[in-house]
């Protein structure tokens, strides 16, 4: 997989990407690195990013133990908060952490999330690397340089725009994840296919079992994304493209946080995907058979959530949080055809309902 190299953020690839990360390490001497994790990733990757350094750079390696702090908190989108925030904060201070050190977000999605606004705003900005775990980090999370956390449950409420100074991707790392977890980061990658022209969608629809999804396909996914922030990195146009199936998905992720029915963000973007292409459908007049080919490969490779009517009434009003809004109005992501998307575009409370029930049915 070739490096990917812009004048914003820089996305490196296996051992390549180790021996680029170790001369950065080596060019800006930092004194101290803070290696945040959660708890899970410090168990399951943690030996493995050592063993990966020491076998480009042993004196690197050396270097980071010697100079490294490891502060892991608790896993989950729950630790993703304001409180989670101040623990890292004040661990910084306390170790004397000054701007020119360096924080190294090693995990998925919420890590790159969590250390990237804690990163971000510790004295008006240290250095961050982002090193995901996680499927879903590597084709979403780590890259593009939108940091947050929730308040509240309300997913990513409160962030900032700050790109890592350097993504570096090593898949060896999903070999530690479960399938429910590689099929969060899947959904992502089903995502980027839709919204893109390049028929992305042809090859994604083919691929019967997770087990499928190869390093080629990770590095398309990626590229994707890379293209469109590229031409639009702070979200003002096309960028908005990649928020579709995330308007009714972080409502349903924000909906069922802390509860015991609580899922992964990948999990609620999936059903995100069905709900707004059927919207599409009916605003949009995006292909009915199209429609039903996505939903029917969505629904094979994860679990159909029920909600009543009740529920649909509190995920469509906690629409009133997304960021994307127009006033109080909630403004959605749909597709004209594969590739052909539309942005800022209003959606009613009936046509949410019915692309509830067609979830559903």
């Amino acid at each position: 997989m070739k490096e990917i190299i812009s004048d914003k953020f820089s996305i490196l690839f296996g051992n390549d990407g180790y021996l680029k990360f170790a001369n950065f390490v080596h060019e800006n001497n930092f004194k101290k690195i803070l290696i945040l994790t959660d708890e899970n990733t410090k168990i399951h990757c943690m030996d493995l990013f050592f063993s990966k350094i020491k076998k480009i750079n042993k004196k690197i390696a050396e270097t980071i133990s010697s100079s490294s702090y490891n502060l892991s908190v608790e896993p989950g989108e729950n630790a993703k908060n304001l409180k989670t925030s101040n623990q890292i904060w004040e661990f910084l201070t306390k170790n004397g952490f000054k701007r020119n050190d360096l924080i190294i977000n090693l995990g998925g999605g919420m890590i790159s999330d969590l250390g990237g606004f804690v990163a971000s705003t510790y004295m008006r900005g240290i250095q961050f690397i982002n090193i995901p775990t996680t499927l879903l980090g590597m084709v979403d999370a780590s890259i593009g340089g939108k940091t947050g956390i929730d308040l509240n449950s309300i997913k990513n409420i409160i962030g900032t725009f700050q790109f890592a100074k350097l993504v570096l991707i090593d898949v060896d790392f999903l070999n530690s994840l479960s399938e429910k977890h590689i099929a969060a980061g899947y959904a992502e990658m089903i995502k980027h296919s839709l919204i893109c022209k390049n028929h992305e969608w042809e090859k994604i629809s083919k691929i019967n079992s997770l087990e499928d999804i190869n390093s080629e396909m990770i590095y398309k996914s990626i590229n994707i994304k890379v293209d469109i922030i590229m031409s639009d990195p702070m979200e003002l146009n096309n960028r908005k493209y990649l928020n579709y199936g995330h308007t009714l998905g972080h409502a349903i992720e924000s909906y069922l946080l802390g509860t015991n029915r609580e899922i992964l963000h990948g999990e609620a973007i999936a059903i995100g995907l069905v709900l707004e292409t059927y919207i599409s459908h009916l605003k949009r007049n995006f292909n009915l058979k199209l429609t039903k080919e996505i939903k029917n490969h969505i629904n094979r490779h994860y679990e159909i959530i029920k909600f009543n009517q009740e529920s649909i009434l509190n995920i469509i009003d906690l629409l009133k949080y997304d960021k994307k809004n127009n006033n109080d109005e909630p403004m959605f992501v749909l597709l004209n055809n594969l590739g052909e998307v539309k942005t800022n575009q209003s959606v009613s409370i009936k046509q949410i309902k019915e692309a509830f029930k067609f979830y559903q049915n």
